[in-house]
């Protein structure tokens, strides 16, 4: 098989990157093993355009979130499934300051206001609010639809390898890489956490952390909305919820564990008013870079490689935009933005 890109990975990167690809004519590969807990598998798939207790708009997102909408429609098209959804994040204050910070961060922003008082209302029998609640308007990528469908989609057109890349097998050429019957002009690593142990990125300075959510039934209780306080709430249908999500950057293992379970119980119980059942725990160890920025490009010695990986927690709101450029910058020779290129790193790659 000769293809013009192998792709390594299909997460939320490596999911879109193959899709731009594609839609740019290029023949791809996409080989993953499947791992049912991916970040990407168990993440909720929130575009959210504020980040932290101050609602700081998140870098870049006025013009990332467009092509965001766009490419995600254009694949609901193609793969026949409902996979983005433009959804209001509720979010209820825990005090007097930040909804003070709220009412200053709202002036001029079109994606950010105050709720209605038939809202306040919907929600006083469900949720706990006395300081109030703010709204900002966000979406999720209903991950649980998109990268199924987006995997079947590949099989279908024989661009799918269900297995893992053995390192050892790898040929590196001029021209390309071979690998088995396979021979592409460049190879790109979507793997995630797994990058490092990747000998030709594991220079790149990766700052994993595991994260853990729960998956909640709360009888009763519907809304369209996610709900946000020191946890997220996140409706998955018939009264279920994706509850997340916890941070750790020192973990022994990729289990669910006790104390975050206890953690997020915490959050749910300060914010609900009402039951609810936990119904599952899932953990995953996110791939993010130290300076929080995208991490895409060449190598600097072997430029058939490429990595595209380190879109963290806000992957579904940047992974299209991202992938553009990425595409751009091998397909045209557009220079990547300087906060996103490897070269960012090229010294250390050099000591």
């Amino acid at each position: 098989m000769k293809v013009d890109f192998l792709i390594i990975g299909q997460g939320i990167a490596g999911t879109v990157l193959s899709y731009t690809l594609m839609q740019a004519g290029q023949s791809v590969l996409v080989m993953d093993e499947y791992k049912p807990n991916s970040a990407s598998r168990i993440a909720a798939g929130v575009i959210n355009p504020v980040s932290g207790r101050r609602f700081t708009v998140a870098w870049q997102y006025d013009e990332i979130y467009p092509i965001a909408v766009q490419v995600y429609k254009a694949m609901e098209q193609l793969l026949g499934v409902p996979v983005f959804k433009p959804r209001d994040i509720y979010n209820v204050l825990p005090s007097e300051q930040l909804k003070a910070a709220f009412m200053e961060r709202t002036s001029g922003l079109s994606y950010m206001e105050g709720p209605s008082a038939d809202k306040l209302a919907h929600y006083q029998q469900w949720l706990d609010q006395p300081h109030g609640a703010a709204i900002v308007k966000g979406a999720t990528v209903l991950l649980q639809n998109l990268l199924p469908g987006w995997r079947d989609y590949l099989k279908k057109h024989n661009s799918l390898r269900e297995e893992r890349l053995e390192l050892s097998r790898l040929e590196i050429t001029p021209k390309g890489v071979k690998y088995a019957d396979i021979t592409a002009r460049y190879l790109v690593f979507c793997e995630g956490a797994a990058t490092v142990n990747n000998p030709w990125f594991n220079y790149i300075p990766f700052l994993l952390n595991k994260g853990e959510v729960l998956r909640v039934q709360i009888p009763g209780f519907s809304t369209p909305d996610i709900v946000k306080r020191s946890v997220s709430l996140v409706p998955q249908g018939d009264d279920t919820y994706w509850v997340g999500a916890t941070f750790a950057w020192d973990y022994p293992d990729e289990q669910p564990t006790t104390e975050k379970r206890e953690i997020l119980e915490k959050g749910l119980e300060q914010l609900l008013k009402v039951p609810y059942k936990v119904l599952d725990q899932l953990a995953a160890v996110r791939p993010s870079g130290t300076d929080r920025r995208p991490i895409m490009g060449l190598h600097p010695e072997y430029p058939v490689l490429g990595i595209f990986n380190g879109l963290g927690t806000k992957g579904t709101s940047l992974a299209p935009a991202m992938a553009a450029q990425f595409a751009a910058h091998i397909l045209q020779n557009v220079p990547l933005q300087a906060d996103t290129d490897i070269n960012r790193f090229f010294n250390r790659y050099k000591g």
